[in-house]
């Protein structure tokens, strides 16, 4: 499928007299319609997309931009297209002049502008089509909101016209497993409907293939994504593969895949779109949902990471200068102490209800201290095994420290990534900055493994580095034991490491930290392991 058109700027045009009210309620339908789709994306989604979307979500439920627009369909008798647009251009221009962060939330407001123009106009809305089936997406180029929000379940692969293969497409569809082919001549003649074969590994993009090629094709595939459900190296080394999971269905799409249990559980899908905090009872369900289908098997929950562009009004508080740097993750429960009691109590209910190997840990945990006072509270409930997020570069320095607490941690590359190199991962010009392969970054994964192995605590990695076939034989041979991601790339990164055994990953390790440019180092990498990559089309 291809990217919709941009939704057109409304003519400037004047209701009858008698349309007002009528237009005011029309505005008003198509405000909930749109908060509501998002805010069900957002429940449905992961990792940046859930986070980008919760953000969008919450921009359309804010209702200074809607009062703004009725305003100027009662006073200036304007359409409600046209009133939603003026009033989104002002609150955007608004923002724009505070300055960072604050004038990045512009792009939300216009996000937010173009849904609901398209709804009242009856266009397709912006961003990734959402079809009721699988797709190949194709595009000119997606900005980086629109690329963190694919889907790995629906969209099979993405072709693009423009970028190259260190743009911010090419870099965050690799991280979520999604095959990408980008610059291609002529994508932009592709149609609807049309049967393409996209080979990511070769780079390659066939327009209506014979059955054969579609067939061998097809095998090929089969054959590289056989995956019995235990991860290792070739000589036997155990690197425990999990999924990433938000809801329910994300556990179903988990145990299809074969994941050994969960190294992520997020549970801000109870949470996100409401006013309220959720009860007890209610978390516990939901809870609940998720741990049986892993029975036996380990799931690690994270406990809320509201905060920073995930801002709920029963924990956080609005005006913070730079939320990025914050109260955010477990730093909201200095101030809400209650909100994360209620949660843990909510969790080990569940976990005693169910079957699993249920581990908890906070997010952006940044000394000893909150480490200790986090497993502290875990006890009181009964969770005995507690641990933490590693996504503050302070963290990973004084890991040691950090360890004598908690039984385990979990980097979470993608917040690591952009506090070690101060880079919104979302903006497309900083897209070489904020990537997992920086060799800063890489030291840190290292100084965090070395730090837990003095108390021999384990380590893995949840962000979306964990999905990069290619980088995961580095992070183990860095010293990390399980790898979390999206259920699809799964089978990818089980047949890289089934290839190499640990001694190989540490040369691979070492061969990484060696250059100080990271498409350096992933060359690097890849180049050594060609002949791995090449047999499995990757």
């Amino acid at each position: 499928m291809t990217m919709p058109d941009p939704v057109p700027e409304p003519r400037t045009s004047r209701l009858a007299g008698t349309d007002v009210e009528t237009a005011v309620e029309r505005l008003g339908e198509a405000a909930r319609s749109v908060r509501d789709e998002l805010t069900e994306r957002a429940a449905a989604a992961t990792g940046t997309a859930a986070d980008l979307l919760a953000v969008t979500a919450a921009m359309a439920a804010d209702p200074a931009l809607v009062s703004d627009a009725e305003r100027r369909i009662r006073v200036d008798r304007l359409t409600p297209e046209r009133a939603i647009w003026d009033a989104a251009r002002g609150l955007a221009r608004q923002l724009e002049k505070i300055g960072p962060p604050l004038s990045e939330r512009a792009r939300d407001v216009r996000d937010v502008r173009d849904r609901i123009v398209a709804e009242l106009i009856g266009v397709r809305p912006p961003g990734v089509p959402r079809p009721d089936h699988p797709f190949v997406l194709v595009a000119d180029d997606l900005a980086p909101a629109d690329t963190a929000t694919l889907d790995p379940e629906v969209v099979l692969g993405v072709v693009t016209s423009g970028g190259g293969p260190t743009s911010h497409t090419a870099i965050l569809a690799r991280a979520l497993g999604i095959p990408a082919v980008v610059a291609v001549r002529g994508a932009e003649q592709i149609v609807d409907g049309e049967i393409i074969l996209l080979d990511g590994g070769a780079g390659v993009v066939v327009r209506a293939p014979d059955p054969a090629t579609v067939a061998a094709a097809q095998q090929r595939e089969a054959a590289r994504r056989a995956f019995d459900g235990t991860g290792r190296t070739a000589d036997g080394t155990r690197v425990e593969l999990l999924a990433n999971v938000a809801d329910p269905a994300g556990a179903q799409a988990a145990t299809e895949a074969h994941a050994e249990g969960v190294g992520l559980f997020r549970t801000e899908f109870c949470f996100l779109g409401r006013s309220a905090e959720p009860a007890v009872s209610e978390q516990v369900a939901a809870y609940r949902r998720v741990l049986a289908s892993f029975p036996g098997r380990k799931v690690v929950v994270r406990t809320l990471d509201a905060g920073a562009d995930k801002p709920l009004p029963f924990v956080t508080s609005d005006g913070e200068p730079n939320p990025a740097l914050g109260v955010r993750g477990l730093r909201t429960a200095v101030r809400r102490p209650a909100v994360l009691d209620r949660q843990l109590q909510a969790i080990a209910t569940a976990a005693d209800a169910e079957n699993a190997d249920v581990w908890v840990m906070a997010p952006m945990v940044s000394t000893a201290a909150e480490a200790a006072e986090f497993v502290a509270a875990c006890a009181r409930h009964g969770l005995s095994t507690a641990g933490v997020m590693i996504e503050v570069p302070a963290a990973a320095l004084r890991a040691a420290s950090v360890f004598e607490h908690a039984a385990f941690g979990s980097l979470g590359t993608n917040d690591l990534v952009q506090y070690t190199m101060a880079a919104d991962r979302m903006l497309g010009d900083l897209a070489t900055l904020s990537t997992p392969w920086q060799p800063a970054v890489l030291d840190l994964v290292r100084a965090t493994c070395d730090g837990a192995a003095v108390h021999g605590r384990p380590v893995g990695v949840c962000g979306e580095a964990a999905a990069d076939a290619t980088l995961a034989p580095v992070l183990v041979g860095l010293g990390v034991r399980s790898l979390s991601m999206t259920p699809r790339a799964l089978a990818d990164v089980a047949a890289v490491l089934a290839r190499v055994d640990l001694d190989e990953c540490r040369r691979l390790a070492d061969l990484a930290l060696a250059v100080d440019d990271p498409i350096a180092a992933r060359s690097a990498v890849r180049d050594a392991i060609r002949p791995v990559l090449t047999d499995l089309g990757l």
